[in-house]
């Protein structure tokens, strides 16, 4: 072969690829676009199917007959259990093997047992069904975070997380519109099914759409025993404090999202499609915004060198700590979705960087590893119980003839802001004295 001819070749390959110094490869051009579209896509179906039983609570608890507190436990410990526990391995296999199969074999999971759950008949099936939501979704991020780490080039991975992430608002504006409105003139039942439906042919795409992911080269990182490597990156002040701040944000993110639909309809007399549109269209609009505006801040942040990268949404969540505290007492619903809209951007603008951060500490070959270590703070403590918490709340409050019972719990969710902003710029100091000593 002559030297032109070779040339044109890796030329020709180049278009579509780039690669380390390790010989991993980068995707350009389209396939960038095609990737982030499919992520996008991926992270909203599973924040659709995770989120339904929240703007169909009323629903389901009339035709179930349920209690808040039951409610507190389907959406709250039923789910967060399962996906914590599987949350690792599913995050290890995605390191070490093929994250494109643990991705696809999650999407059609949690699909499946999102539309078993419309046919359930009883809390006890409707729980195990979201016992199997939560086995599948306890794979989309880590897998989706290997993705991103082994075919997006490190300048540009803050942009691929934020936009990621977007999906979780996305999802979360059209879980609250369409399920509420599908839920008002066609049963909860269609909703869970249809989003379950769905849910498959996203699979098919994403099977397609990422292509091949080459497995790793062994490495020291890679090699390591996951309890052990765990336990590493935990003994790391930065990564414990960033664990803890993930920790309490769960006490605050679970139950706002859990109750805020049912405090909306109870206190202020919305209907279901109402409050999906007045709460989830502003949800969906502020988490973009959050996600975008978080993911090109992060990749500025740690592109500067000083290491600090949290400084920003620790004062973004002190801000909408007093915001939402106002917005259970307001008498005006209008009012009190707006002062709602800060908490909704808070916790968007969080994921990029959280995630980003934790990236930075575990190093190569350990990002799906570190954000599953991430969602296991965020996800079990504060989902299994800050709506177990609100529920209980809300129930003695009615009980004893005392009004907002459930506004009353939810001031969970303020304290819980205000705690997560502290860890955050603890974590900050932590990051920055870490990244100077490499």
């Amino acid at each position: 072969m002559t030297e032109t001819a070779a040339r044109s070749i890796d030329v020709q390959r180049s278009q579509s690829l780039l690669f380390d110094e390790s010989g991993s490869e980068y995707v350009r051009g389209w396939r960038v676009a095609a990737i982030f579209i499919t992520l996008l896509l991926i992270n909203a179906f599973s924040q659709i199917d995770r989120i339904l039983p929240f703007i169909l609570a009323e629903s389901i608890k009339a035709d179930l007959g349920l209690s808040d507190t039951q409610m507190g436990l389907l959406t709250g410990l039923a789910f967060a259990v399962c996906y914590a526990l599987l949350s690792l391995p599913l995050a290890r296999a995605s390191d070490r093997g093929s994250p494109r199969l643990v991705l696809v074999s999650c999407i059609l999971l949690w699909s499946a047992m999102t539309a078993l759950g419309g046919i359930a008949a009883s809390f006890l099936f409707l729980a195990l069904t979201r016992f199997g939501v939560a086995f599948g979704e306890a794979g989309a991020i880590p897998s989706g975070h290997a993705i991103i780490a082994r075919k997006i080039r490190p300048e540009r991975r803050g942009l691929a997380l934020g936009l990621f992430a977007m999906g979780v608002p996305l999802g979360t504006m059209v879980g609250f519109a369409a399920g509420g409105a599908i839920g008002d003139t066609l049963g909860w039942r269609t909703a869970m099914i249809g989003a379950g439906a769905i849910g498959g042919l996203i699979a098919l795409l994403a099977f397609i759409v990422m292509g091949p992911t080459p497995t790793l080269e062994r490495t020291a990182a890679t090699s390591e025993p996951f309890l052990e490597s765990s336990r590493r990156l935990l003994a790391s002040p930065a990564f414990r404090w960033l664990f803890i701040g993930a920790i309490v944000l769960g006490f605050a993110a679970a139950p706002f999202y859990a109750f805020s639909a049912p405090f909306l309809i109870r206190t202020h007399g919305f209907t279901a499609s109402e409050v999906g549109l007045a709460f989830g269209v502003p949800q969906g609009l502020m988490g973009i915004i959050g996600a975008l505006l978080g993911g090109r801040w992060f990749d500025r942040a740690a592109s500067s060198g000083t290491g600090r990268v949290l400084g920003p949404p620790a004062v973004l969540f002190l801000i909408a700590s007093a915001t939402t505290t106002a917005a259970l007492f307001v008498p005006v619903g209008w009012m009190s979705i707006l002062l709602l809209v800060p908490g909704m951007l808070a916790f968007s603008f969080l994921m990029p960087w959280a995630f980003g951060a934790a990236h930075l500490v575990a190093g190569e070959g350990r990002q799906a590893q570190a954000s599953s270590l991430v969602m296991i703070g965020s996800g079990l403590l504060g989902p299994a119980l800050g709506p177990l918490i609100v529920g209980m709340i809300s129930d003695a409050a009615t009980a004893a003839e005392i009004p907002n019972g459930i506004g009353l719990g939810l001031l969970i969710v303020p304290v819980s802001m205000v705690l997560t902003a502290v860890a955050l710029l603890i974590a900050n100091q932590r990051l920055a004295t870490l990244l100077r000593r490499r």
